[in-house]
């Protein structure tokens, strides 16, 4: 390779479409393997910024922002940088990014730092590899330890920058990026809805630039297909409902008791969300004053949160997920004397006795759900459709609706174990999803895990078993279909529940969001 040669480009003197030479489609640069990168204006626009300035990336999952940081990469090393740093916030991730440089990056001076690495051999690699692809602890605790510094990383690429907030190690190694005159580039779907933390995002990474593209956006819009969007609504059984009267008694009987000691006075009793009921909880955690006032407060607080979340399982996973929640506390050995009144109460022994009566299926989701697939398969025989739930004893009641339809399907969970119950290994989920994304399974069922950062395939159908409020999962999620061709996204509510709140919650932040990242777009910030 030649600095001399006619396929290399410089960002400093573009028109950007014409500072990077394209051949038969492909993006043609030294650094770059031929014919692996297509080219598109907005990712080139997008890297030759990335070269000149600290920049967020804020564009929507499936349109390549893994190419924008290589196409970045190639050309720092072009200019005669010495390292790149990417970091991803998991392993897989991290796997993810140097898999796909490995099939294109000319370059082929890799390694992985993760905490299964010696530190020694780390060390050494550090010396050696040009690019590294890191978890973010793993590099924080290395520059704390000495065994190398940033000194010659020319570029740091921060994944799912999103993460850069409080204590998160994202903020740290920025630091020292800054320090070291490393050009940093953040990339992200979705940054949030709260102005104050994308300024924090922005300080934290002292990010001078922000460049976001839409779906809609001219010169992003040809690159992405439509996603139709679709409510299904169903509504609880009257079993569901007889659960659920005693259980919210409960809950407002220990909301109003906390109300009278002086907390949550600012919402009536009947607003009082999750996280209202934690931050009380907290608040009682940090007082030094110990006594029965405080006891009585933590005591309903915590009866609280149980109950609470007896009836969010409840309305929107299904009995199946409640029962399995209550089996678990009834059957602990190390049960606190919270969990021990909170089983005993005579309302949450109604619940058990209605719990032991119930026949069929969990939740009326559960039918709508297996109606919606069947109907995907009907029009697409070979279609892909992913499942997401928040919780995984919620997957354990999906899939025998499935098994009886007679359709393929595979879990996809993370690694922790619950109990009995094992997790999937990483060399697990990645077999998974190889498998899926071959046909084997059409259905992928997941947990969280599925919504981030993992390399699953473009689908035809996204079904949310149930609305998420935070606006980052939302788009996450979402953004699963749609990519090369029409997708579909479903989302499932159960009337007169939470579901309801939750759907508008994350309309309203994503809205929001754009707002406020379309404020920021191109403007220079005050990155001290």
């Amino acid at each position: 390779m030649s600095d001399g040669q006619s396929t290399l480009f410089d960002f400093t003197d573009i028109d950007t479409s014409r500072g990077l030479e394209e051949k038969n489609g492909f993006v043609s640069h030294p650094f770059i393997e031929p014919d692996t990168v297509q080219y598109r204006d907005f990712q080139i626009e997008l890297s030759g910024i990335a070269v000149e300035t600290n920049l967020l990336v804020v564009i929507p999952t499936g349109l390549g922002k893994t190419l924008i940081a290589l196409i970045a990469a190639a050309e720092m090393m072009r200019r005669g940088g010495k390292k790149v740093l990417f970091l991803a916030p998991t392993k897989p991730l991290a796997m993810q990014h140097l898999d796909s440089f490995n099939r294109m990056f000319m370059l082929k001076s890799f390694a992985l730092f993760t905490g299964s690495a010696k530190p020694s051999d780390r060390k050494e690699l550090w010396k050696m590899k040009r690019v590294i692809f890191a978890t973010p602890q793993v590099i924080e605790n290395d520059l704390k330890a000495g065994l190398y510094d940033l000194g010659g990383v020319a570029l740091c690429i921060f994944d799912e920058a999103h993460r850069a907030v409080g204590n998160y190690s994202y903020v740290s190694v920025a630091a020292q990026c800054r320090e070291a005159g490393a050009r940093i580039l953040g990339l992200t779907a979705s940054p949030g809805s709260k102005k104050a933390k994308i300024e924090d995002i922005l300080v934290a990474l002292n990010i001078e630039k922000v460049e976001t593209r839409e779906r809609l956006d001219e010169d992003v819009n040809s690159y992405v297909k439509d996603v139709d969007e679709d409510i299904e609504r169903v509504k609880l059984s009257s079993e569901m409902r007889r659960m659920l009267k005693p259980i919210d008694e409960l809950l407002h009987e220990k909301i109003v008791k906390l109300q009278r000691m002086g907390f949550l006075r600012y919402k009536k009793a009947d607003m009082i969300s999750r996280k209202d009921l934690l931050s009380v909880r907290a608040s009682i955690m940090g007082r030094k004053k110990k006594g029965g006032y405080l006891f009585g407060a933590m005591h309903n607080s915590i009866v609280a949160i149980h109950a609470y979340h007896c009836s969010e399982l409840l309305e929107t996973q299904g009995i199946e997920p409640l029962r399995l929640y209550l089996s678990r506390m009834q059957e602990s050995s190390e049960k606190s004397k919270v969990e021990k009144s909170f089983i005993s109460d005579e309302r949450m022994k109604k619940v058990g006795e209605i719990l032991a009566g119930t026949t069929g299926i969990s939740h009326p989701k559960l039918a709508k759900l297996t109606d919606i697939i069947d109907e995907q398969m009907k029009l697409k025989q070979d279609s892909l459709v992913m499942v997401f739930t928040q919780y995984r004893d919620t997957i354990e009641s999906i899939v025998p609706e499935l098994e009886k339809r007679g359709i393929s399907f595979a879990r996809f969970i993370g690694q922790a174990d619950r109990g009995e119950k094992k997790g999937m290994t990483q060399k697990e989920q990645k077999r998974t999803i190889a498998e899926f994304s071959s046909g084997k399974y059409r259905v992928l069922v997941a947990s969280s895990i599925g919504e981030e950062g993992i390399d699953v395939p473009d689908v035809d159908l996204v079904v949310f078993y149930e609305p998420i409020p935070s606006e980052i999962r939302y788009i996450q999620r979402k953004g699963r279909t749609g990519r090369s061709s029409v997708g579909r996204v479903v989302i499932l509510v159960a009337e007169g529940t939470r579901d309801e709140a939750f759907l508008r919650a994350s309309a309203s932040r994503e809205r929001r969001m754009n707002r406020i990242v379309r404020s920021m777009k191109g403007v220079n910030q005050a990155a001290e």
